[in-house]
């Protein structure tokens, strides 16, 4: 599915196109009254090999069809953190995994690229979080992992009122832009899921570059964006007393001086919905 680039992308005007895509692709899902087939062999004895499979176990799952979940479940940048205490995890190890008898496996990036093939020959069905590069296909993934986990009627839930948050984002006047940071001084542009973000807030990126590059700071010896975007844990992990572009005075000053709008680390640590947190934040924020 290609990027919506900036010209064609009126999310700007409230997340209207984004808001009919989703329903486009929850009216297309084919859905009647009944439940999917899956539904009625839905699994019970699922397992997560990382925390961005973790968040769909935790949010469409009853906690004791949950048979295991990551070590990082329970990790300051897992948005589903809070649900996460008491339920056992387990290494993202084919041998660690297999001895708990699954029925599911679900990853996203864990065990590695051989793992879905190694759980496949050991008769465990795998379940793929797919990568999703832009907000629709967020909602698409939403639909999808719910209902392999048996969930398929949250899932279309969860899309929906991802739908209809989209359409409720204020009209922003154009031309804001905003600089998204990280601890370490790295920022992105087109091209990624976090410029995404920022489109259907309503602001401009100010990283015009793309893909994940360091902050640009000599543009912004003479240039500065609207606001600043930092993009920070409690305790400012991701490599927080390395050296970075962050410690350079322009950065520092701009964090100081600029105008801020903080978004949680977790939620653009996964695509996943709670991404809509991020948007209606720098969107609530910008309108103000």
């Amino acid at each position: 599915m290609a990027i919506l680039s900036r010209a064609a992308n009126p999310c700007r005007a409230g997340g209207g196109l984004l808001a009919a895509a989703l329903a486009a692709t929850l009216a297309g899902c084919g859905v009647d009254s009944r439940e999917p087939r899956f539904e009625q062999r839905r699994p019970q004895r699922i397992v997560s090999l990382d925390f961005c499979a973790d968040q769909y176990l935790l949010k469409f799952v009853e906690r004791d069809r949950i048979l295991a979940l990551s070590p990082d479940a329970e990790r300051e940048f897992s948005y589903m953190r809070g649900h996460a205490a008491g339920l056992p995890s387990v290494r993202p190890v084919a041998e660690d995994v297999i001895i708990l008898k699954p029925d599911l496996v679900v990853r996203a990036y864990g065990g590695g690229p051989g793992a879905a093939a190694i759980f496949q020959r050991a008769g465990v069905p795998v379940h793929h979080v797919s990568w999703a590069e832009d907000i629709e296909t967020v909602g698409e993934v939403v639909l999808e992992t719910a209902r392999a986990l048996g969930s398929a009627q949250q899932g279309r839930a969860v899309a929906a009122e991802m739908q209809d948050r989209l359409a409720a984002l204020p009209t922003l006047a154009p031309g804001i832009d905003g600089l998204y940071m990280t601890p370490a001084g790295v920022t992105t542009g087109p091209g990624s899921l976090v410029h995404e973000i920022i489109a259907a807030a309503g602001l401009e990126n100010f990283q015009t570059r793309p893909g994940w590059r360091p902050i640009p700071l000599e543009r912004l010896v003479y240039e500065r964006p609207d606001f600043m975007i930092p993009a920070f844990f409690d305790s400012r992990t991701n490599h927080p007393h390395a050296w970075s572009p962050m410690r350079h005075p322009v950065a520092r000053s701009l964090l100081q001086a600029g105008e801020l709008i903080p978004i949680e680390g977790a939620w653009t640590a996964c695509g996943a919905w709670f991404l809509m947190d991020a948007v209606e934040a720098l969107a609530a924020a910008a309108a103000r």
